[in-house]
């Protein structure tokens, strides 16, 4: 199995990893851009939930014991593992192309398996999500997690099932949501792919883990530290866009509707950040026929300034926290 690590050279560009520089890879994977900052001369300290990806990252580790350190971890985590500033912290985000072709970890319907989906291999599964989560609850996650304006008619079909039985295999489940919405109706993609990525971003905590990471990230980094992240869809897209552009633009700027506020206003706040490129970066049309997986990426970056870091930042909370919680839900 091969992993081709999505816009491989832009991120490199915007890294600009140098000999000696301490970087971070948040999302270890397959371990693509880890081995480019490492072999451009850079020190890594590297991150990842999953334990089949540390096990992937053992070679790596070994072709550079003096330069390169794999927690099995969460990013979130990372002032814990970090005892120095950084000069680059990388974000690859989502499901990596190793858990979507290992069938036995229900991330994905293009096999039958167990509806799992857990990153960490432990805790509250997808399957746990359908067949204790209320029919308000499972709406409202397939709404706002998976963008899916069919999500009422998708939980009532998923309640109407489970009454029957528990919904514990992924072919089960995609099709009770195709049969829910009749069927493709033309899409481009299957119609459970959002209810797909609902339930994982829910069981994994995903959007929760971002927010956390990147203000993780923003203490981390020294002055002139490059804060990358690529986004496979757009909540986390337009997670990484709304806290780069807000550390980024002046705080206290004026609009037509309110004048500025001034230099010595308490709640004035200084850039942390300075962003290079304002738009996002999208994959080339060669990448994207080589692998299609990377024509949906976006990728954002910027650069730290010497202000201080700003408060932590809030992501949605959807996600219940405790068994007791699902099962309320």
């Amino acid at each position: 199995m091969t992993h081709a690590p999505v816009l491989l050279a832009e991120v490199m560009e915007a890294l600009a990893p140098t000999p000696g520089a301490l970087m971070v890879d948040a999302t270890f994977g397959g371990g693509g851009y880890s081995r480019a900052m490492l072999e451009a001369g850079a020190r890594v300290i590297a991150f990842d939930r999953d334990p089949d990806a540390i096990a992937r990252g053992a070679a790596l580790s070994a072709a550079f014991p003096d330069r390169f350190t794999l927690h099995q971890a969460r990013f979130s985590e990372m002032l814990g593992f970090v005892n120095e500033p950084l000069r680059g912290a990388v974000f690859d985000l989502g499901v990596s192309s190793f858990q979507f072709d290992e069938p036995t970890r229900g991330f994905s319907f293009q096999a039958d398996a167990d509806l799992d989906m857990r990153m960490e291999k432990e805790g509250l599964s997808a399957a746990d999500a359908v067949n204790r989560l209320s029919e308000t609850a499972l709406a409202d996650l397939i709404y706002h997690y998976g963008e899916d304006d069919d999500s009422r008619r998708i939980a009532r079909a998923i309640v109407q099932a489970r009454a029957a039985k528990p919904i514990a295999r992924t072919l089960e489940l995609a099709k009770i949501v195709e049969d829910s919405v009749g069927g493709r109706k033309g899409a481009r993609t299957h119609p459970a792919t959002k209810t797909f990525q609902a339930l994982r971003l829910l069981v994994n905590d995903e959007l929760g883990e971002l927010a956390r990471g990147l203000s993780a990230a923003e203490q981390a980094l020294a002055p002139g530290g490059r804060l990358v992240a690529v986004s496979f869809h757009s909540l986390e897209d337009r997670m990484v866009k709304q806290f780069l552009t807000a550390r980024a633009d002046a705080q206290g700027r004026g609009s037509r509707y309110a004048p500025d506020l001034p230099p010595n206003d308490p709640s004035r706040r200084a850039p942390s950040f300075t962003l290079e490129r304002k738009r996002s970066t999208a994959p080339r049309d060669e990448e994207i026929a080589a692998n299609p997986r990377a024509r949906s990426a976006s990728l954002r970056w910027a650069v730290r300034t010497d202000a201080p870091a700003w408060e932590a930042h809030a992501a949605p909370e959807l996600a219940p926290k405790t068994e007791a919680e699902w099962i309320k839900l």
